[in-house]
């Protein structure tokens, strides 16, 4: 197990290298700049192998041990190009000073060109090689023209030298960005010259043209002034003839304008009265209206107080009357609801007793052996000291001390009119065997045979 895992972590780590390399040679080329592929890139479309492969822009994966790369600059270069006796097609030796911009092509044929002559060298080596061949091409071009055309036509100089320069910096995969020739001069001063005669001629022409303006200038201001006196005369003679003119269309237009003014006058007097009058008319047709309005909106006020007031007592009329209902209806059913569970506790509770009772009663058969009569004898003789308590009661409260009894005071079997008179009382109290009777009972045999009834006492007087 242990060596499956160091075997796993090996691997791990032998993928995470190689990702490692891989990213590592994955590169990137800066817009400024051309990536140069060398090493083993393939072949071209002849079948040829390639020497590099350029690239501007993007990004290349640089195969390791067979591949490798580098960069050229694409910043432009500034050359200084002093060029001196310098010989002219008429065998006028010149001087150009001028200043070249160059920089490395990014044609893809061109481009190729600088991979294979550039790539290594230093930017000063780039520029010295630059300005050889400048150098060349600009004493080319100057030996086939002449100082005029040179000094005179700049652009065709111009194009003539970025032509020649050109071609031949693409072929070591440069490309010509500007020029600028600042001045040409000559030792023999045959330019100077050219400038002088120029210069003269050009102020002689200047002069003539001069006196040919002064002399136009003369002659247009003596017409002028002999125009001026004419335009002048005849401007005078129509002024008056305006100003009579004039004179009778301002009288005219006084007098049309006083016309119109009272025409104004009048249509304004008779358009404010029938305003006016219309006016009023408007005024009292509103105040009319304002009257009515008001009338019908007292009227509607008075209904609306009226039969809103009356609507709203009957609405609160109903409402009292359904809540006092509603309030009957709960109360009623609360004392209905209150009276069931009363009477439903009670009647649960006395069926409580009663089955407690009949619970009782059926072990009392159980004990007196299933007979019913030795049940309630049980009973009874469970109960005796209350029933005789019960008899004895009766005549507890009499206060004897309070009782005379009058007879005539003999008494009878020997007993005296008193003891007569309690014997008496004692006979009035039920005995146990009526009771038992009146129950449809009878006296348990323990507890003897029925006694006769009592013969009547005497009768007492408190």
């Amino acid at each position: 197990m242990q060596g499956i895992t160091w075997a796993l972590i090996v691997i791990a780590v032998l993928i995470f290298s190689m990702i490692m390399v891989v990213l590592s040679r994955y590169r990137k080329c800066p817009s400024d700049k051309i990536m140069v592929i060398y090493g083993k890139v393939g072949s071209g479309k002849d079948g040829a192998s390639l020497s590099s492969k350029c690239l501007h822009g993007g990004a290349a994966f640089i195969w390791p041990v067979i591949q490798d790369f580098q960069y050229l600059d694409l910043t432009p270069i500034s050359i200084n190009v002093d060029l001196t006796n310098a010989l002219s097609r008429q065998n006028i030796r010149i001087d150009v000073p001028s200043r070249f911009t160059v920089g490395i092509s990014t044609e893809p044929g061109v481009m190729q060109n600088a991979a294979e002559r550039l790539l290594g060298l230093r930017m000063a080596e780039i520029q010295e090689l630059a300005k050889d061949i400048i150098f060349g091409q600009l004493r080319l071009v100057i030996a086939t023209m002449e100082i005029e055309e040179i000094n005179t036509d700049r652009d065709k100089f111009l194009e003539a030298v970025s032509h020649n320069v050109e071609s031949e910096l693409k072929k070591i995969g440069l490309r010509l960005i500007n020029v600028n020739v600042t001045d040409i001069t000559d030792e023999s001063g045959y330019i100077e010259a050219l400038g002088k005669e120029a210069a003269a001629r050009a102020i002689n022409d200047a002069k003539r043209s001069v006196a040919e303006q002064n002399r136009e200038g003369s002659i247009g201001q003596a017409n002028a002034q002999r125009d001026e006196r004419i335009s002048v005369a005849s401007a005078n003679a129509t002024a008056i003839d305006g100003e009579n003119e004039a004179q009778a269309a301002i009288a005219q237009s006084n007098a049309t304008r006083r016309e119109r003014e009272a025409e104004a006058q009048r249509r304004a007097i008779a358009a404010e009265n029938i305003a006016k009058a219309k006016a009023l008319e408007e005024s009292y047709l509103a105040e009319k209206q304002a009257e009515e309005s008001r009338a019908a909106r007292e009227l509607a006020t008075q209904e609306a107080d009226v039969i809103v007031k009356a609507k709203i007592e009957k609405q609160r009329m109903e409402i009292e009357a359904e809540a006092e209902a509603e309030v009957a209806r709960r109360k009623a059913k609360g004392e209905a609801d209150a009276i069931f569970a009363t009477m439903e506790a009670q009647a649960k509770g006395t069926e409580a007793i009663l089955l407690k009772q009949a619970a009782g009663l059926s072990e009392i058969v159980k004990a007196a052996g299933g007979n019913p009569q030795e049940a309630v004898n049980l009973i009874i003789a469970d109960k005796i000291e209350e029933l005789v308590k019960t008899q004895v009661e009766a005549i507890s409260n009499v206060k004897f001390d309070k009782i005379t009894v009058w007879d005539s005071g003999s008494g009878s079997n020997g007993k005296s009119s008193t003891a007569g008179f309690l014997s008496g009382l004692m006979g009035a109290v039920p005995p146990l065997s009526d009771t038992f009777k009146m129950a449809g009972m009878k006296v348990p045999s323990f507890l003897g045979t029925d006694a006769e009834e009592p013969k009547d006492a005497p009768e007492t007087e408190e």
